[in-house]
């Protein structure tokens, strides 16, 4: 072998040396990361307005992991199982409970059943009960617990403190200070949003103050603000029931008897909805979309709960009064 060869040789070989080591160098360095994020303690949260919540009281203490997507149905979605496992890996999981994820429901006793610390949070919050056609009695006494507490800020923020409570007590790192000072902040946004939201149904007329929606889901708005709600297209807590024809015709003469033209509508259903009242009452029906059951995605107008609410105020206060 001639010196040139022997050089060249040597060369390919430190080469080769140095991208070796630097490979290891990569490797260790994303072993580091990987170690690091997965030590970071990490809040499973299943409904996206409980995971804005749980967001806006953790902060950067800790990771908060959201199951439901932007716009789906809380009673209908499901998880894969890399979101089933998730939750019992998880440092805490925040639920709403009621029986309103309904598919998600099992994934959160497994959860419970292996260790780990689960909430829920509409149980925690001063449930109100409804009862429907089917419980035997009339529609709006004492039935069944109603899931959508939320639609009452006060109880949210009841809600919110304690969350912030179940944090601090399971998630192992956090600041406590940091998280109760979140805590604080939040709860006068969302005392501000209550005050707001009493001047702005203050405006709503005695004999206008009756609300038809698609299913029982403003239950505590309408008590905490002074409305009252005279039925829904579907007579249940969920939207995974169906009316019945005795249901529909129950419901036009509760809306002809208190001269209700207006329906409000979740606003990934509208079309439906409208249809089917429209064919009951000749046509005369205006039906108003909500965010009643999700955030949208980032930028479309209800992506945190605060302007969910506030979007679902005005929209509520102009179907109302014929704005």
């Amino acid at each position: 072998m001639s010196r040139t060869e022997a050089k060249q040789r040597a060369r390919v070989g430190l080469a080769r040396l140095r991208s070796l080591i630097l490979g290891l160098l990569a490797l260790a360095v994303s072993a580091t990361a990987c170690t690091a994020d997965d030590d970071r303690p990490d809040i499973v949260v299943t409904t996206n307005i409980l995971g804005d919540v749980t967001r806006e009281i953790v902060g950067g203490e800790a990771d908060v992991t959201v199951l439901m997507k932007p716009g789906a149905d809380p009673h209908s979605f499901g998880l894969s199982a890399v979101q089933a496992a998730e939750l019992e890996r998880a440092d805490l999981v925040v639920h709403n409970g009621l029986g309103l994820e309904e598919n998600v429901l099992r994934h959160v006793d497994a959860a419970r059943e292996s260790g780990v610390a689960t909430f829920a949070a509409g149980e925690a919050a001063g449930p109100l009960t409804f009862r429907t056609a089917d419980d035997g009695g009339p529609e709006g006494e004492a039935g069944q617990p109603d899931p959508h507490f939320w639609t009452d800020p006060d109880r949210v923020r009841r809600a919110a403190a304690l969350i912030a409570d179940q944090v601090i007590r399971h998630v192992d790192g956090v600041d406590a200070d940091a998280i109760r000072a979140n805590a604080d902040r939040y709860a006068g946004h969302l005392t501000d949003l209550t005050a707001w939201m009493e001047k702005s149904f203050a405006r709503i007329p005695e004999g206008k103050r009756a609300l038809v929606t698609n299913h029982h889901v403003f239950g505590y708005l309408a008590d905490r603000f002074g409305l009252r709600v005279i039925g829904a297209v579907v007579p249940s807590g969920t939207t995974l029931a169906s009316p019945s024809s005795s249901d529909l015709r129950s419901l036009t003469e509760a809306m002809e008897r208190a001269d209700v033209r207006t329906v409000f509508a979740d606003s990934s259903q509208p079309s439906r909805l409208a249809e089917v009242l429209r064919t009951e009452m000749g046509g005369q029906v205006r039906v108003v979309g909500l965010h009643s059951e999700s955030l949208t995605a980032e930028g479309e107008g209800a992506d945190t709960y605060l302007r969910m609410m506030r979007a679902n105020t005005t929209a509520m206060v102009d179907g109302l009064t014929g704005a």
